[in-house]
């Protein structure tokens, strides 16, 4: 999302931030695995882990999860900030039209490193989507 983002131009517009629902990598660097996968495509894969807080629902207006179960973690966890902070949250791939509906991206990790190609392709499609829509809703 970072570098569609950056193409197209939007960088001061646009924060993305990236968090997980536990915090057992926090401060470790993207597995080596995808950052080569984006090394080959061109994309610089970087950042370090963090466990996503209560307090993100309010900082960002999309909060997207990758699967059901991290989907049904932060639905949890915004029933307890405030109700309204559900509607923030949304599965990624439901912005890729392709995908089938309540799809989560396969996790790639106990794979073989064609499972980060795959998870590239499919978080690549879902992203333009996402961009589509925060262009038109945020006239960017």
């Amino acid at each position: 999302m970072r570098h569609l983002v950056r193409e197209a131009g939007l960088d001061d517009k646009i924060e993305i931030d990236s968090a997980g629902t536990a915090g057992y990598h926090s401060g470790e660097l993207p597995d080596s695995r995808a950052r080569a996968c984006g090394k080959r495509r061109g994309v610089e894969i970087g950042g370090r882990a963090r466990q996503f807080k209560s307090a993100d629902f309010a900082r960002f207006d999309y909060v997207l999860a990758m699967d059901r179960s991290n989907f049904e973690d932060l639905e949890e966890l915004a029933a307890k900030v405030d109700s309204d902070e559900r509607q923030r949250l949304h599965l990624l791939r439901a912005f890729d039209p392709e995908s089938p509906k309540g799809a989560g991206v396969p996790d790639p990790y106990y794979g073989g490193d064609d499972g980060f190609d795959d998870v590239f392709d499919i978080c690549l499609s879902a992203c333009k989507g996402l961009l589509e829509v925060i262009r038109r809703e945020h006239r960017l």
